[in-house]
């Protein structure tokens, strides 16, 4: 079996953006194998040590829904959900929430994870990230168990919208792939951005119609037209709650924004890598 040949060239990878695409389509077809070897690993190795085992994936969305379903029974905090009732209007918003939270997150951890790798070992470095975007989609298919139980228990309406929600999902978790892409580099180097990101993602929820209906007056109106998340959200609730889809122009423009923003941070990635690595001591 003949050896794989890799041409080194002083020659910067821009100078030539269609060789450059070619050798990240190559690299990224190469390395699926590896990825789903790296999950695999990774998923054995985090829950492994724990005793709710894959309670985890959609244990904090659950808790921070019943905090505000607690709120809104007890009369403190009134917000009118239309024909939803409010727990699954809540818990949907957290579960699509979470999943987004994960997306962003991905490449950072996953990076991180793999230093060792990466400063010692030739491979597909794009692998890494695809084994961390498996993981993102694990967990929220994990999530989903307890998605159609809360749809199921409170009767939420569904109707021919829900054909989009695949498509709706899709937007939202590529718009936080690309926030993480764009993260990575920096998040390599500096673990103040994985830790910044929880505490980032905790007040942006409050900007973004999670546990409240998106308004259109007032503060909370022009934060949640000004907020990209929000269309996004909107719109993966409401294919879920066979809700007309108010904000689809808004989530088609985003979601095109967020490919051309995703595939910018993999050639950055690509660039950044090797000075990433003699960073790490390589």
């Amino acid at each position: 079996m003949p050896l794989a040949e890799r041409t080194y060239s002083p020659e910067p990878l821009l100078g030539s953006p269609l060789k450059l695409f070619k050798a990240l389509f190559a690299d990224i077809m190469a390395g699926r194998e590896l990825a789903w070897r790296l999950f695999v690993r990774d998923l054995s190795a985090q829950y492994r040590q724990t005793c709710l085992g894959y309670v985890w994936a959609f244990l904090p969305p659950l808790v921070a829904s019943l905090t505000f379903i607690f709120l809104n029974s007890q009369g403190i905090v009134e917000i009118d959900t239309g024909s939803i009732p409010y727990p699954a209007f809540a818990m949907m918003g957290t579960l699509l929430w979470q999943g987004f939270v994960d997306a962003v997150t991905g490449p950072v951890q996953s990076l991180n994870a793999a230093k060792s790798m990466l400063a010692k070992i030739n491979f597909p470095r794009e692998a890494i990230l695809l084994a961390g975007f498996y993981m993102v989609l694990f967990n929220f298919a994990v999530r989903m168990v307890l998605l159609v139980g809360v749809m199921i228990w409170w009767q939420v309406p569904v109707n021919a919208t829900l054909a989009f929600f695949p498509v709706a999902l899709g937007g939202l978790l590529l718009c936080g792939s690309a926030i993480g892409l764009a993260m990575a580099p920096i998040g390599t180097l500096y673990g103040d951005v994985s830790k910044s990101i929880p505490i980032f993602a905790q007040f942006l929820m409050l900007l973004t119609p999670v546990v409240y209906p998106a308004r259109t007056e007032g503060l909370a109106g022009m934060l949640a037209t000004w907020n990209p998340i929000s269309p996004l959200m909107v719109t993966a609730r409401e294919t879920l709650s066979g809700q007309d889809l108010t904000l689809l122009l808004p989530f088609t423009i985003i979601t095109f924004a967020s490919l051309i923003v995703a595939f910018a941070g993999l050639i950055a990635f690509r660039l950044a890598m090797p000075h990433l690595i003699a960073r790490m001591g390589g």
